[in-house]
């Protein structure tokens, strides 16, 4: 378990310490999730006396029906747990194929083809989600398997409302596909305010039922995907599914303030930048005191802390099967010490000078506690909305894209902006490197936050604003969750992006461009926080007003 310990100003090594004795039981459980259908269901499972795991497990199926432009069977993701008082960390993220080759998405001449690891069969990895919610519910599970998927199998025979974002969604990914795959066949008719059905879906999810994860990956879903992948001049073989396995792994530990978070390790950044994010400012408080929030110097502070960050991650980080990563040196004091004392806190450190420190935005989240204090996070995804566009014919799903977050040309940014190295280079059997980080905050064994957002690059910063709105700010939960933020990481040279939601503005926009910063509207939400908060013995929930998602509280 990889520990970094965060106290007062000065930082220390950690130990790691046994659990704390079970938490006692909370008033209600609740639930922060991405729409209305999926809030509903993780609430009527927890009143038919289910855990939280069964409430994520039926949300994420629903998530694969009312939400395709994210929620998934056809992708992967993470999942932060706390159950019984101790936690767990699951990967089911994405693998390449074994057919995969580092340089399979560069042209003759070396360079990147534009939407070749977006768009299309070759863009996918192998889907882990299925499996991802078959293996947590064998080990943590109460109420049967086929009950949990039951709502998700109604929503895609019955169908459900179509969402005003998700017809805007639908319009981008139509002009981006451009025809080039079988999307328009399943989702160009989608319109705000209509019905959508889907019988082959339905069919899949029944099968999955009655047969859990073997029909994906063995069955007659399995034959359908790879007819597809054979159609199109894809990678995945009957072979990469059979092989497909999702990993239990230790969780990144934070001991910050009193308080133990718990939160994303390796094949994800997120877990290593919200640690080096915390344990940083921690170190440069002095700076942060009575500065106003989102004030101009605060955002400048911010983003001279996550250009570090963005450096570091750009050089070291990738699958650890595959790479060897310093985890340990990245999140130690003397490292975060030497990180800290090189912030400039009054003016803009140049780009070129901050190297490596060592000698989606459709993404989609929920956070669910029940009444005996369970908590789960789980951020899962296909990266850009509706996937690579391919929909499996005859089992109703889309396909990932989620190849593009390897880096395929070292120094070549992905769609999200972010530049990789050779710790994240395609190779077969390879985790793509991610930013999600599915996080629970705990104090002496009990939780005290679930929290975490899709946005690509932008989710662990997303999570640090927020946790900063709580703690240093002391904003209540929606309110932090409903306010500013925005992000840096280190290239575009001295850019800051914001979104409509909340924009920069005078006086603040004018001063930050005065240091010589530019001030980028990123054209989209800057993440969509679901979390729920725990006070005593009281429940609170908060859904980002930048997306359509529900809290509920379940007595």
């Amino acid at each position: 378990m990889r520990v970094v310990c965060f106290r007062s100003l000065a930082l220390s090594a950690a130990l790691l310490a046994s659990s704390s004795a079970y938490a006692v039981a909370l008033d209600a459980g609740a639930v922060a999730a991405p729409d209305q259908y999926s809030a509903e269901v993780a609430a009527q499972i927890l009143k038919k006396g289910g855990n939280a795991v069964d409430a994520a497990v039926a949300t994420a199926f629903t998530l694969a029906v009312t939400y395709p432009e994210a929620g998934n069977i056809g992708g992967g993701g993470f999942m932060t747990l706390y159950v019984h008082g101790k936690p767990y960390f699951l990967d089911y993220r994405e693998v390449a194929p074994k057919a995969a080759t580092r340089n399979m998405y560069l042209d003759d001449k070396g360079e990147v083809i534009k939407n070749a690891s977006l768009v299309g069969a070759k863009a996918s990895g192998v889907p882990g989600t299925v499996l991802g919610m078959w293996e947590v519910h064998r080990r943590f599970g109460k109420l049967p398997w086929a009950e949990l998927l039951a709502p998700a199998i109604a929503y895609a025979k019955n169908g459900f409302t179509v969402a005003d974002r998700q017809a805007q969604y639908q319009q981008d990914a139509m002009t981006t596909y451009n025809n080039s795959t079988n999307f328009a066949d399943y989702f160009g008719a989608m319109k705000a305010g209509d019905t959508l059905r889907q019988p082959e879906l339905a069919e899949t999810l029944g099968r999955i039922a009655e047969q859990g994860a073997k029909d994906f990956y063995r069955g007659k879903t399995a034959q359908l995907l790879v007819a597809q992948m054979q159609h199109d001049k894809g990678l995945i073989t009957h072979q990469d599914l059979q092989d497909y396995r999702a990993e239990w792994r230790e969780p990144i530990r934070i001991t910050w303030r009193g308080n133990v978070i718990y939160t994303a390790p390796l094949p994800s950044s997120g877990g290593i930048a919200l640690a080096q994010l915390l344990g940083i400012k921690e170190l440069r408080a002095a700076d942060f005191k009575g500065v106003p929030l989102n004030s101009s110097r605060y955002i400048h502070l911010l983003a001279e802390i996550e250009k570090r960050v963005f450096a570091d991650r750009a050089d070291y980080l990738g699958d650890p099967a595959f790479t060897q990563v310093p985890v340990h040196h990245l999140i130690s004091a003397e490292y975060l010490k030497k990180r800290a004392a090189e912030i400039n806190p009054t003016a803009i450190s140049p780009t070129d000078k901050v190297k490596p420190g060592l000698e989606s935005r459709q993404t989609t989240h929920f956070s669910i506690i029940d009444k005996e204090g369970n908590a789960v996070s789980n951020t899962y995804t296909l990266n850009w909305e509706y996937g690579s566009g391919v929909v499996v014919k005859g089992a109703g799903f889309l396909m990932n894209d989620e190849m593009d977050d390897f880096s395929a040309k070292p120094g070549v940014a992905n769609t999200f902006g972010v530049v990789g190295g050779n710790a994240n280079a395609i190779s077969p059997g390879k985790r793509m490197l991610s930013s999600m980080a599915p996080t629970i905050i705990t104090r002496n064994g009990n939780v005290k936050l679930v929290i975490g957002t899709p946005g690509g690059s932008r989710i662990f910063t997303s999570i640090f604003q927020v946790i900063n709105d709580i703690y240093d700010y002391h904003l209540p939960l929606d309110q932090a969750v409903a306010a500013q933020r925005v992000h840096h990481q280190l290239l575009p040279k001295d850019t800051i992006f914001f979104d409509t939601f909340a924009p920069l503005v005078s006086p603040v926009a004018d001063e930050l461009q005065g240091m010589g910063y530019t001030l980028q509207n990123q054209g989209w939400s800057m993440g969509d926080i679901q979390a729920v908060q725990v006070t005593g013995t009281t429940v609170q929930t908060a859904s980002d007003p930048r997306g359509r998602g529900v809290g509920k509280i379940v007595k």
